[in-house]
């Protein structure tokens, strides 16, 4: 390779890599836990999922329970199925019946008056809600366990297991409140895994040339920057086919809203809804509301129970009720096939209530479209829903080995600009910029530990909670070290506290709940018990890796005396006058 093209790929790699890099870990970071967002879940509630099951008339038990307390004549429903299976997000609109419409605004009146003045008593600020209420008082948006027919708002049923999956692609800090037009977090994740894209690649071409003799090259022995250098290229090369991945179907999945805007503008004259629709992410046709209410009777549960007969190797994915209760009813119902049977497949079916008649039907056991095929691919392929834990595993180390790669980076960078040609003004400029990243990366670790103790010891666990947990001990953890200004001291702390973090987890669980690791066993709480081994083998190798790190130390250390005890006896020696001898008068001489 020539001179030219290796700086090009040289500079894109490492500037691309710097200004990524802490952005970059979290999203990792955060993202290696996501895989197990249901058994973090079923941990925190200390409630196996154990593939919970239920019968489909739980969905009529539902509908007549909500209708009891707000009625759902003219509105729109939708059933979002969460990745265990039995458990749904339910969306429910506003009514576009006039007279249900009308009635629910002056209740919602009255009841924000009635509030707003036991605010005003009490010298309290109104609350604002999180997502789920999606700006309009008569809409509904909560959680319901199908399996346990147990009902829980967004904000109060939040787990770690939510936490982590919406931080990996940086979903809290829309709420910061910047303005730029779309979701602040959501286009930083987008611009960030674009932008790993060109790392990845032009880390690949600058080590293109020694892949081969360097591949197997790993000195542990060596000092602390060879180490580094080796791990970085050794891991890099190892897992760029699963870090490609990921920046290629992050970029798909979370930028889709950015490139949309010119599809929906030109296109589809600015209706956003309509893309959606079209990709297949979601059902917006609106059907004319007909103000006669509908005779025929409609079973929700009769009606799922045809269709999983009609599509045996196929599951639930989104159901959505137009006009509920209106003779312009409509049901559509969006299936996925097994991924045993069809790894891409997609059905769907639109069902006119009024006449019992299939408007649209397109089975999920058929040869799925080129669309279906790209959307299960990269869906697959980023939330590794396949092959089980095994390949959740997998994915895990890899992305922890990502992790890995990232900070090693950060030292070489370090390293290499700290250097007593680099001017004084840069090298501090350097060393703040890595002690910085370090910090704030490094802290994530013992955090999130902390906060999944936390989370088992507090009473009540809600939005608010997870968040104050989590970012304030975050904040205060990293400007602590960012203050103390020693990056080795950093890097060992924050791995001893997490690795011990990490071993409290399963006795905390244990002593909490009574499911200890060989109760879970027993009684086949496989999703318990996985948090709490994954846990400890984190803690374990925590353990490991710090005893590593400290012989290491004492080595470098014990060495660092002998050159300097070396050099001083070389000084002193230099320093020594040279040795004169006299002659005394009895013919004996002497050195001074």
């Amino acid at each position: 390779m020539n001179l030219r093209r290796y700086n090009i790929y040289f500079n894109t790699h490492t500037i691309s890599g710097i200004i990524i890099c802490a952005i970059l870990y979290v999203i990792f970071f955060a993202g290696s836990f996501s895989f197990f967002k249901n058994e973090i879940n079923a941990w925190q509630k200390n409630e196996s999922d154990k593939g919970g099951t239920y019968r489909n008339l739980v969905f009529d038990h539902l509908l007549d329970s909500i209708n009891q307390v707000k009625e759902l004549k003219g509105r729109d429903i939708a059933f979002y199925m969460q990745h265990n299976g039995h458990a749904s997000y339910v969306n429910i609109g506003a009514s576009q019946d006039t007279i249900v419409a009308n009635k629910a605004k002056l209740i919602a009146a009255q009841k924000t008056k009635g509030i707003t003045k036991d605010s005003e008593a009490k010298g309290e600020k109104k609350k604002k809600r999180g997502r789920g209420r999606r700006g309009a008082e008569d809409s509904m948006y909560f959680s319901y366990d199908l399996a346990t027919k147990k009902p829980s708002d967004y904000g109060d049923g939040y787990t770690m297991g939510e936490f982590l999956y919406r931080l990996h692609f940086l979903a809290p800090l829309n709420q910061i409140g910047i303005n730029i037009g779309r979701p602040f977090g959501y286009t930083l994740a987008g611009l960030v895994s674009f932008i790993f894209l060109f790392a990845l690649i032009s880390g690949l071409m600058l080590h293109w040339d020694k892949i081969k003799s360097n591949f197997f090259v790993f000195r542990p022995g060596n000092k602390w920057k060879t180490v580094w250098t080796d791990m970085h290229t050794a891991l890099g090369v190892i897992g760029f086919p699963y870090q490609f991945m990921y920046a290629l179907t992050g970029i798909v999945l979370i930028v889709n809203s950015v490139l949309i805007i010119p599809f929906s503008k030109y296109l589809y004259d600015g209706k956003e809804d309509e893309v959606y629709a079209a990709l297949g992410y979601n059902d917006n046709t609106k059907y004319t509301y007909l103000y006669e209410p509908l005779t025929t009777g409609f079973k929700m549960g009769n009606f799922l129970d045809k269709l999983e007969e009609k599509w045996p190797n196929s599951h639930m994915n989104r159901i959505f009720i137009k006009n509920y209760g209106d003779r312009s009813m409509h049901v559509v119902a969006l299936y996925d096939a097994n991924i045993d049977k069809n790894f891409a497949g997609s059905g769907r079916i639109v069902y006119r209530v009024a006449d019992n008649k299939i408007l649209f039907e397109k089975s999920a056991a058929d040869n799925g479209t080129y669309l279906d095929y790209v959307k299960g691919f990269i869906y697959r392929l980023h939330l590794a829903d396949f092959g089980g834990y095994p390949i959740k595993i997998i994915y895990f180390v890899l992305g922890i080995m990502g992790c890995f790669v990232i900070i090693s980076g950060i030292l070489i960078w370090l390293v290499a600009r700290g250097k007593n040609n680099i001017p004084k003004r840069k090298r501090i400029f350097n060393f703040w910029a890595a002690n910085v990243f370090m910090a704030a990366c490094l802290t994530m670790f013992p955090v999130t530990a902390a906060a999944f103790i936390a989370v088992k010891l507090a009473t009540k666990v809600d939005q608010p909670f997870v968040f104050h947990v989590y970012f304030y001990s975050w904040l205060a953890l990293g400007i602590f070290y960012v203050i103390r200004r020693n990056i080795g001291k950093t890097n060992r702390e924050t791995l001893l506290l997490g690795s011990i973090l990490a071993l409290a987890i399963p006795i905390v669980n244990g002593v909490k709940t009574g499911n200890w690791v060989w109760v879970s066993y027993r009684s086949g709480a496989n999703d318990i018990l996985l948090v709490d081994l994954l846990w400890l083998s984190i803690g374990i190798i925590g353990l490991l890796i710090f005893r590593k790190m400290l012989q290491s130390a004492k080595k470098e250390n014990s060495s660092a005396k002998q050159v300097t005890s070396t050099e001083a006896d070389s000084d002193i020696k230099k320093a020594s006058p040279p040795k004169r001898t006299f002659a005394l008068k009895n013919n004996s001489t002497t050195e001074v």
